[in-house]
């Protein structure tokens, strides 16, 4: 009997099923908002637009996110913005901020977000990066307001309908990942990066104390849900390194991180979860290390800009580690041979040693054309001995 999708993905991740292909969607292969709208100009099918059909089109299979459950990162807060979508993501407060347009110009438009984060938007391309103007949390006084936010007994941090809810979960054939937070992103959205650098070494205090009310807020949430759901496996958020290495130092992921990572990985491993997920971009050659002593086995995107190279990781951690991500987007930029060179030096052996999950190295830009990206999604179903996709324009 062919084994379900959830089974698979347990197999592959604890290396027990090697050179089994599994394009899981969303979150390892997805899309900047703007990509299906640019490849239905190229000639992609119009119903492309929709996220679902692209992610059949294109045959990736399903890993669950337990969205509902408001313990990770909010990934699709939506703001309209002269009737294009602001797309954009912040850490599981309850209640959210009430949203204020502040001011405009020719060109831009600022408010408060969501997150409480002050933002200028550029009007021509409300998707790009805004400049943030300010933050929500600055000092002792400020985050001790915000963090009447983080109650973990908020009833908006679970689905209203939990009962059913946690039934539909259980009929699952798919994986269900959790989200289980962060300790360096989440500070970073409440704070901004330059502040909160500057806090690690000013006031360390305020940064154990926000460390520690989100990691209780999360030990709180994670027993309670996984008293009716099992979960698969578990997802933190940190994005806390730039290309040449990470934003802060080992010794400080030591002092502050580190114990608190501890008491998570702990909680789920004793829950029977051994597959923890990290997503962070930049170089993570010096983070790795350190993530695999907290306990933390999934490792993505491996950015090629960065310098991580996943065939080199998985020769110096052999099992250790699963890996994710790592096809250069920059090569789906260039005629298909590039493409070709990129996939056929490192998926055969990333998928023959196993403990693997291709995708490009974060989510698609909507430079990369489509017939670039069917053309490696058809590489990679090569490489496993599949057949290529049955609907494609190219």
């Amino acid at each position: 009997m062919e084994a379900s999708l959830r089974q698979r993905f347990l197999d592959i991740c604890r290396f027990k099923r090697t050179g089994d292909l599994c394009l899981l969607a969303p979150w390892l292969n997805d899309f900047w908002m703007e990509t299906p709208e640019v490849w239905v100009k190229q000639g992609a099918p119009a119903e492309l637009m929709d996220s679902r059909t692209l992610r059949d089109y294109l045959e990736f299979e399903h890993i669950r996110v337990l969205r509902e459950i408001q313990t990770g990162l909010f990934m699709d807060k939506r703001l309209n913005v002269l009737g294009r979508n602001y797309v954009y993501a912040i850490p599981p407060i309850v209640p959210t901020y009430e949203t204020r347009r502040l001011c405009d110009d020719e060109h831009t438009i600022s408010l408060v977000n969501e997150g409480g984060q002050v933002v200028r938007i550029d009007k021509r391309d409300p998707q790009k990066m805004p400049m943030y103007l300010d933050h929500p949390v600055k000092d002792w006084e400020t985050w001790r307001e915000y963090k009447k936010r983080l109650n973990p007994y908020a009833p908006e941090r679970f689905p209203a309908d939990w009962k059913d809810y946690a039934a539909r979960m259980k009929g699952k054939d798919e994986p269900l990942l959790l989200n289980v937070g962060s300790f360096f992103g989440f500070l970073r959205e409440w704070m901004g990066l330059e502040p909160l650098l500057y806090a690690f070494h000013d006031d360390p205090m305020l940064i154990e104390d926000m460390m520690d009310t989100l990691c209780d807020m999360e030990v709180t949430c994670i027993t309670q849900a996984m008293k009716d759901i099992r979960v698969d496996a578990a997802a933190f958020w940190e994005d806390m390194a730039f290309r040449s290495g990470p934003l802060i130092s080992p010794k400080m992921f030591r002092q502050f991180m580190m114990p608190r990572y501890k008491v998570i990985t702990d909680l789920l491993r004793s829950k029977g979860v051994d597959i923890i997920f990290v997503d962070s971009d930049g170089g993570l050659n010096q983070l790795i290390p350190l993530w695999l002593e907290c306990g933390i086995n999934f490792f993505w995107p491996l950015e090629c800009a960065a310098g991580n190279d996943a065939v080199s990781l998985r020769k110096q951690y052999g099992k250790d580690a699963i890996l994710g991500g790592n096809i250069d987007k920059r090569a789906l930029l260039k005629d298909k041979n590039v493409i070709r060179d990129e996939v056929m030096s490192k998926v055969p052996y990333l998928l023959e040693t196993g403990g693997y999950f291709p995708s490009v190295d974060h989510f698609v830009p909507p430079d990369v054309p489509f017939e670039n990206y069917v053309c490696l999604i058809n590489l990679l179903r090569e490489v496993a001995g599949m057949p290529p996709l049955k609907r494609t324009l190219v």
